[in-house]
């Protein structure tokens, strides 16, 4: 089970990494560059306050789970 949660901090990490290109390139940076301002806010909200908090996240937990923070092996002190 402890090789399964490893394997899937990998799989977190990648999942940051594909939310990070998203976020930037598909609904950021298009956001920007359109033009209106109902959009402008939006790619601003998008870019500057939910990237981080998502790949963050994701990151985070994912490098954790690769540590192996979260095996059982591990007694609560």
């Amino acid at each position: 089970m402890d090789a399964i949660k490893k394997i899937l901090g990998l799989v977190w990490i990648a999942l940051a990494l594909a939310a990070a290109y998203f976020c930037i390139f598909i609904f950021g940076i298009p956001k920007f560059t359109s033009g209106q301002q109902d959009d402008l806010v939006f790619g601003i909200v998008i870019l500057f306050v939910l990237t981080p908090i998502i790949v963050g996240g994701l990151f985070t937990f994912g490098v954790y789970a690769l540590m192996g923070e979260y095996n059982d092996d591990k007694q609560l002190e």
